[in-house]
């Protein structure tokens, strides 16, 4: 049966505490364009949970959410962070063409509806419960539960607020570091625990910690002892523990010639702040780290980029932002694996639909096929995607003459003065393809006519040099200077960069 909703939690996801009512929420989201879509929320544990409200009415593309709420425990779950046990069903049915089309339950009754049709061809999304908090993370750190600590730590940057303020933080830091196995102080200071304390009862608590770690890893001390055993620089801390307003202090440090470090430092594995960010899925440090020039494209040591690691997270909005600002998806890792390789391996669908949607809008804009252009900018497909050569889909619209597609992609906002690998911009492009109109049309538009490639050839240059009279006349006449040009082996280069949308 086709999907009907989408949830917005992939998991249950409860701040346990003992001897206490604990309460989470559930978003949900229609998908139907055009029919009302009724849902009911199902518990295999009765006894220990309440749903509220356990049904609804979802008008096409609406939003409604429900909220779970754990009856109060005297014992801590027999398993977590993963309940072995405790889950929800969410069961959807589309009242388009039914029998039952024109009868729109009133939201109270529609459980009564559902149990008055058993056989009812459903929608079902599963559920599973997992029991987050300081309680249980203290408990998983006491007992030396590694995958425990690190399950509850990746789960708790969901949650509102953060679970675990400054008196947790401190004993929490105080119990690992006198655990023998130091991977699990690692995790906590990786979260961002002690990062930037709020009291004094934390400050003393790091030096001992790290000096726990360097001794078990016999790593040298660092100038930053919370961060010493991976090679991290303030500016990653602040990265993977997604503390945006200490990374943005930071940034605007490195901004200012004020120390700080580099934007694209590297830790003992290769990896930059904006790798940490993007693993994480932290939207605002990724964009700001953006915004504050880092490199998109930086490999680690294993050959990976920041859309590598979206990619293979299963994250897709992160994998369309970095698409959006610019990330190469033609990439490849030291195994020779793009984004794109990775996203299917690991059978991420929606990444892979992604990812390869940017390809689509490339090869419309390349045969000029507007309708197939405009029915995935709706969908709101990135235009940032380039090919191996660095050709987006205006340098191909330019060189293929395609006035409308260029019209149309300049129009959804993608940037004039795009480069490819050799630094030529759409304008350069509509020149050698000899097209008057587009280059008439790009710098009504704002094309930089005196635009230089990374060897110094500019429209003009181009134009003069291939013959194209006309172009030369009108370049001139809107400001075009003679100034800069290129060697021969220069307007080869430029060939060639056409060349990979002549052959394709």
């Amino acid at each position: 049966m086709e999907r009907l909703i989408e949830v917005e939690e992939q998991e249950v996801l409860m701040d346990f505490h003992l001897a206490r009512k604990c309460r989470t929420d559930v978003h949900l989201r229609s998908i139907h364009p055009t029919s009302t879509v009724l849902f009911k929320v199902q518990t295999s544990s009765p006894n220990k949970f309440l749903v509220n409200p356990p049904s609804g009415v979802l008008a096409p593309l609406s939003s409604a959410s429900f909220q779970v709420i754990l009856r109060p425990q005297s014992q801590l779950p027999s398993s977590f962070p993963r309940s072995s046990s405790d889950r929800f069903l969410i069961k959807a049915v589309s009242l388009a063409g039914g029998q039952d089309a024109h009868v729109l339950p009133h939201p109270a009754s529609v459980n009564q509806w559902f149990a008055a049709r058993p056989h009812l061809n459903t929608h079902d999304t599963k559920l599973k419960v997992f029991y987050l908090g300081a309680v249980l993370l203290r408990h998983a750190v006491d007992g030396g539960d590694v995958e425990a600590v690190r399950q509850i730590l990746r789960r708790q940057k969901c949650m509102v607020p953060p679970l675990i303020n400054s008196s947790d933080t401190a004993y929490l830091l105080r119990a690992s570091s006198s655990c023998h196995d130091p991977t699990i102080l690692e995790l906590l200071l990786e979260a961002g625990l002690g990062l930037e304390p709020s009291d004094n009862t934390i400050g003393p608590i790091i030096p001992t910690a790290s000096a726990t770690i360097s001794k078990a890893k016999g790593i040298i001390p660092r100038s930053n002892p919370a961060t010493q055993s991976k090679g991290w620089t303030a500016l990653h801390t602040a990265a993977a523990a997604g503390t945006y307003d200490t990374l943005l202090r930071l940034l605007q440090q490195i901004r200012g010639g004020d120390g700080g470090g580099e934007l694209d430092c590297r830790d003992c594995d290769g990896r930059t702040p904006l790798h940490l960010a993007t693993s994480k899925g932290y939207m605002r440090c990724v964009s700001a780290l953006v915004d504050g020039g880092v490199d998109k494209n930086a490999r680690s040591k294993d050959g990976r980029t920041a859309l590598h690691r979206a990619a293979a997270n299963g994250d897709h909005e992160m994998v369309a932002l970095l698409l959006d600002v610019g990330a190469d998806p033609t990439t490849v890792t030291s195994r020779g694996r793009t984004p794109l390789d990775v996203a299917r391996d690991k059978g991420h669908k929606e990444v892979v639909e992604i990812l390869e949607r940017g390809e689509l809008v490339l090869t419309a804009a390349r045969r000029g096929d507007i309708q197939r252009l405009e029915s995935l900018l709706k969908k709101g497909v990135s235009t940032g995607s380039h090919d191996q050569y660095g050709i987006t889909a205006l340098h191909s619209a330019a060189i293929k003459g395609h006035n409308d597609i260029v019209r149309l992609l300049v129009k959804s906002g993608m940037g004039l003065e795009c480069r490819d690998v050799e630094g030529h911009t759409p304008l350069h492009l509509g020149v050698e393809g000899g097209w008057l109109e587009i280059v008439v049309m790009l710098v009504n538009m704002g094309a930089d006519v005196n635009a230089k490639s990374s060897r110094g050839g500019t429209p003009l240059y181009m134009a003069r040099s291939m013959g194209y009279d006309d172009i030369s006349t009108f370049l001139v006449s809107r400001g075009a200077t003679s100034e800069g040009g290129a060697s021969s082996s220069s307007m080869s280069s430029i060939s060639m960069s056409g060349s990979a949308c002549h052959l394709e």
